[in-house]
């Protein structure tokens, strides 16, 4: 007979799976931070004490005479200032000796000196307004047709196929509502003839 105890087998605790506690682990082992994974170092903060390359550098060409000085713009200003207002002058003169010609005292005195058995001759056949080269071909007409104003006195050169002379021609009205009287009407030729016109007309419009 054996004096030797039969050996125990050490017990030992079993567990049971359970598939529940699954997930718990697995979060378990994603938050944990592993034991042999290493850390990284903290990232190295780089300082400049220097400033940076500068690009490539053109030197500046030297110029060879100073810089002419600003000239004052006022006498340009002026002198454009001055051939504005000489073209409007130009402009309204023109546009007033137009007014004059396209007037119906104008017309009325041409026919009374074409009627006029006198003044052809003197002046002969055809006669009409001289024209002028700077008028562009049209007469000139000198003084003022002022109707509400009852004051009309004109001059401006007529000529025929025998010669040429100077027309004028004034009337006035004293009151208004009243006629028109014509103080003047009468052509000077440039040889010294001096012809009365017999006034046609008392009343231009």
């Amino acid at each position: 007979m054996s004096l030797r105890a039969p050996l125990r087998a050490p017990l030992r605790a079993t567990r049971t799976w359970n598939p529940r506690t699954l997930p718990s682990l697995r979060a378990l082992s994603s938050t944990s931070p592993s034991r042999h994974e290493p850390r990284k170092p903290p990232p190295e903060v780089e300082t400049f004490d220097k400033t940076a390359r500068p690009g490539l550098y053109y030197p500046r060409p030297q110029r060879e005479r100073d810089l002419p000085p600003l000239q004052n713009k006022w006498p340009a200003i002026l002198a454009l200032g001055a051939i504005g207002v000489g073209a409007w002058a130009v402009f309204m003169v023109f546009v007033t000796n137009q007014e004059k010609l396209s007037s119906s005292v104008m017309q009325q005195v041409m026919n009374t000196i074409r009627e006029s058995p006198e003044l052809r001759d003197v002046l002969g056949e055809a006669i009409r307004p001289e024209p002028v080269w700077w008028m562009n071909g049209d007469p000139w007409i000198s003084g003022a047709i002022h109707m509400p104003g009852g004051n009309i006195d004109l001059s401006f050169r007529v000529k025929g196929h025998k010669g040429a002379g100077t027309l004028y021609f004034t009337s006035i009205r004293r009151e208004k509502g009243q006629p028109f009287q014509i103080l003047r009407f009468k052509i000077i030729a440039d040889d010294g003839t001096e012809v009365n016109i017999k006034p046609a007309l008392t009343r231009p419009s």
